[in-house]
């Protein structure tokens, strides 16, 4: 073609004519996009009058060649135009010739598509708040919307908008929503993976079609070919071959999942989806419960023409320097078809870094309230607590949770009081030579975020701000959080208002106290403390007017102070745990470990018989049982402080299997060289042990073996023994334990 003509300036005139409709209004507009062969796409608005009339005009700087041509809603964009149930022809570049304006026939818009283009795209409004368990609002995450889609047992995610709370937690979305997708178009934007509460819904429906037979399951993308099993009937043809399975059989009974499974390319023919789901209704019973999820094939499934969302949320924080998931719903938490706006409340785990909005205490005082997550108050020998026995949380408390020492790292919480004039403080402990620091490496700073402008000033996000135990005027101090919010940004702390910072974590914390050292030996001796502290105002780079603030709250008024009683163990040859030796073997290739707190040892297993003889059962060891005989173990569960918890005794055998000896029916605990029994503290308490001592021994254990062993195979015993003691502030979990096995085989 001459380049002359080629290069020439064009335009494309594109009639359009809504007079046929009913209810039309002038100044309604619709969009019309235009794309080359190349890709390149243009675009133009067009506005009716009120005759039902209007143009798009689309201006090139030379011919655009083919033209593939799309007319739908006008606030669609280019792209998604051409994949929405628009009206779409083509432009063939021989219809150009010489002209400079293309003007085409008139484009009647039929009232179906008229209808539908008013509804298809809206903008939706989500807008809520994001709160800690306490009510407290959780500022800087990042919360993310996202629309769910069910399919059998599969669920695809896609993201609608993201935004970031505030100081008060609170956040709002706003995105658009479209409707009326090609359905290729649709399903091709999907990424679909399994969803297990969906699988334990499906499942008991199915199975007892299944009868024996593994139901194919093509990992993770969904596949037509999982549904022939359903379809199979003696004496029905086969189903059509696109329905021929294409995966793996896969045992049903084990854990869902899809990591340990490699991705497989499954195309699915989205024409046969209602032909399958009459197929598969007139097979699979009724299901209430999967009907109401509007659960495909229970219940007709166009997702693409789903115009109202349904939405679940993903919520993230950087909490503590790390990024955190603190909310992630499930597909069936969805909410389903949501309007605008849509209000919301989340409510964030405990992995949340919140606004702490503790009110500071009035006057000149300190105000010591925790010890890690526990009040001062439950701690015996302290203000408002038991007097005894001091320093164990939940004094006197006949539980397995109560007289609990502590070890390891401690926390020590506490606030100064407005009138406070206390800059730096230290840690003392009292000693046979009076009120004395803590010993240097014995006390850790920390650190503290906040939210709010960057200081001196910045973007407002979260920063961490660190509280290190420093050298001053000769002392080892820590700065107040106070002075420091005097002395930065002064102003603009917890203030209602722009600009204001608000403490995040740590907002209450004083210090941590290390009763143990880096290489797992004390720091301290076993014992019940004395702690308080001491603080000073700075002027300059001096220390100067120490005083001991008196605890807030009393009157009279009483100096501030905390008792604790610790209880850390030694692991190693220092413990006075005999080395490893046949009848106790101990340390490396074992599960027990060197340490006497606590000791656990199974001594002897017996089977005494009828006749009164008895037969040993060595470790490795195989034995004979009737109807008539006795197990007998003898066992040590000791701990030398008395501070143990409780101990567990069962038996493990075959695949998964297993019998708690202690909840065998006629079973007798007898003491051989052990204080009482238990088998837990508030049993020992109950039989007279005084608070807050149960060492436990060693003990004999005594059931019918055929209760204990119902057939041949290899058994375990298992002893586990538990103190009581907190350790690193862990109130979860029981950080000191031991363990001791025991197995053989027994014939039945």
């Amino acid at each position: 073609m001459d380049e002359k003509k080629t290069n020439r300036p064009v335009r494309l005139v594109i009639p359009l004519d809504i007079s046929g409709i009913e209810g039309r209004n002038a100044g309604q507009s619709v969009k019309v996009a235009v794309r080359r062969a190349s890709g390149e796409m243009a675009e133009a608005t067009a506005t009716f009058d009120d005759r039902g009339q209007a143009q798009a005009v689309l201006s090139f700087d030379r011919l655009p060649g083919h033209l593939r041509v799309a007319v739908g809603p006008a606030d669609a964009t280019a792209d998604d135009l051409f994949d929405l149930q628009t009206l779409t022809f083509d432009v063939p570049s021989k219809q150009w010739e010489d002209r400079t304006v293309l003007t085409l026939q008139p484009l009647l818009i039929p009232p179906y598509f008229w209808f539908w283009w008013l509804r298809w795209c809206r903008t939706f409004v989500i807008r809520g708040r994001v709160l800690c368990p306490d009510g407290s609002p959780v500022p800087g995450a990042t919360v993310c919307a996202f629309d769910v889609d069910m399919w059998w047992w599969w669920c695809s995610r896609q993201q609608v908008g993201c935004a970031v709370t505030d100081a008060n937690g609170a956040f709002e979305i706003r995105f658009r929503w479209c409707c009326g997708w090609l359905p290729w178009v649709w399903w091709l934007r999907r990424r679909w993976l399994l969803e297990p509460d969906l699988v334990r819904a499906i499942l008991p429906v199915v199975r007892p079609l299944l009868k024996d037979k593994a139901l194919a399951r093509p990992w993770p993308q969904p596949d037509l070919a999982l549904f022939q099993e359903l379809l199979e009937e003696p004496g029905r043809p086969t189903p059509p071959a696109a329905f021929q399975p294409a995966g793996r059989a896969l045992d049903f009974d084990a854990q869902p999942g899809i990591a340990a499974v490699a991705n497989q390319p499954h195309v699915i023919d989205l024409g046969a989806l209602e032909t399958l789901r009459g197929q598969l209704a007139q097979r699979l019973p009724r299901a209430p419960e999967l009907e109401h999820l509007h659960l495909w094939p229970w219940w007709p499934w166009q997702p693409w023409w789903d115009c109202r969302p349904d939405i679940v949320f993903r919520v993230t924080q950087n909490c503590g320097g790390q990024n955190q998931v603190i909310v992630d719903e499930a597909c069936l938490a969805a909410r389903w078809n949501v309007t605008s706006p849509l209000d919301v409340t989340l409510v964030a785990n405990n992995l949340a870094c919140c606004i702490d909005d503790t009110p500071q205490p009035e006057g000149n005082c300190l105000n010591i309230t925790h010890v890690c997550s526990f009040p001062v108050a439950s701690i015996g020998g302290n203000l408002s607590a038991p007097l005894a026995p001091a320093g164990f949380q939940n004094p006197g408390l006949i539980s397995s949770f109560g007289d609990r020492p502590f070890a390891g790292a401690l926390w020590i919480q506490g606030d100064f009081g407005a009138l406070a004039g206390a800059d730096y403080y230290e840690l003392q402990y009292l000693t046979g030579a009076g009120w004395q620091p803590l010993p240097l490496g014995t006390v850790a700073g920390f650190n503290r975020t906040y939210f709010g402008p960057q200081l001196p000033a910045g973007p407002i996000d979260t920063y961490p701000v660190a509280f290190p135990v420093i050298e001053l005027d000769g002392r080892r101090v820590i700065e107040s959080r106070q002075h420091f919010e005097a002395t930065n940004g002064a102003g603009t702390w917890e203030i209602v208002g722009p600009g204001s910072r608000w403490w995040m974590d740590n907002k209450t914390m004083l210090a941590g106290w290390l009763t143990m050292d880096g290489a797992g030996m004390p720091n301290f001796a076993d014992g019940t403390y004395a702690l308080r502290v001491r603080s000073w105002r700075r002027v300059g780079d001096n220390l100067v007017d120490p005083q001991v603030l008196g605890q807030c709250g009393t009157d009279p008024e009483q100096p501030n102070s905390l008792v604790l009683t610790l209880d850390n163990r030694i692991v190693g040859p220092a413990s006075g745990h005999p080395a490893s030796v046949p009848s106790h073997p101990v340390g490396g290739g074992t599960v027990h470990t060197q340490t006497l707190e606590p000791d656990t040892d199974v001594v002897s297993v017996v089977i005494r018989h009828s006749n009164g003889t008895t037969t040993p059962v060595g470790a490795c060891g195989v034995t004979e049982i009737n109807a008539t005989d006795v197990l007998v173990v003898e066992f040590l569960a000791h701990d030398p402080d008395g501070h143990l918890a409780y101990y567990s005794l069962q038996a493990t055998y075959g695949e998964n299997a297993v019998v708690n000896l202690l909840g065998v029916a006629g079973h007798t605990l007898t003491a051989v060289a052990a204080d009482f029994v238990g088998p837990d503290y508030a049993t020992a308490r109950l039989a007279g042990a005084v608070s807050p001592i149960w060492r436990g021994g060693v003990m004999r254990y005594e059931a019918l073996a055929s209760r204990v062993f119902e057939r041949t195979c290899c058994y375990q015993i298992e002893l586990r023994a538990h103190k009581r003691t907190i350790v690193d502030c862990d109130h979860s979990l029981w950080g000191h334990t031991n363990y001791s096995e025991y197995s053989f085989m027994v014939m039945v």
